[in-house]
């Protein structure tokens, strides 16, 4: 009696231990990238990026001190990292695109407007051919997108 209960014991723990150690590995992969990224743009002070944050493929990095910020896609299909230097831009947006005739929500993108140039630069933010979990995703991204916009036109 007392071998079977331990043995079932050793099952259980073995099945939880894991998914915790696959997924503390994917976090530290993922650590690992931002902060990769967060060098390439800012060699010398990385830590400078005060604010990151992470949702859905997606993390947001911004130094608001020297207006610099960082959008990376970790997207399977297409994974990127787009940095704008906020010193340069006068204002910032959320555009997004719907299916005509519907609520359904195609793209969103962040387009920011050169203060010298008034030339426009958009870094897309959400797609909808992308999403796994599609409208769901949708309404999260959006949601996370809004406060990000907030974010940046403070720092602006």
């Amino acid at each position: 009696m007392d071998t079977s209960v331990t043995i079932i014991g050793i099952v259980i723990a073995i099945i939880v231990a894991i998914p915790i150690y696959f997924s503390a590995r994917t976090n530290a992969v993922n650590k690992a990238k931002i902060l990769d990224i967060k060098k390439r743009f800012n060699p010398n002070h990385p830590q400078d990026f005060d604010l990151t944050e992470s949702q859905n493929n997606k993390t947001l990095t911004i130094d608001q001190k020297n207006g610099k910020f960082i959008l990376m896609n970790f997207n399977p299909n297409q994974q990127e990292s787009t940095y704008v230097d906020l010193k340069n831009i006068s204002s910032c947006k959320l555009v997004p695109t719907t299916e005509s005739g519907s609520d359904t929500i195609l793209k969103i993108d962040f387009e920011f407007q050169e203060k010298e140039t008034s030339k426009k630069i958009t870094i897309p933010f959400y797609d909808f051919d992308d999403d796994r979990i599609k409208q769901i995703s949708a309404y999260q991204d959006q949601q996370f997108a809004k406060k990000w916009l907030k974010i940046i036109q403070d720092s602006i």
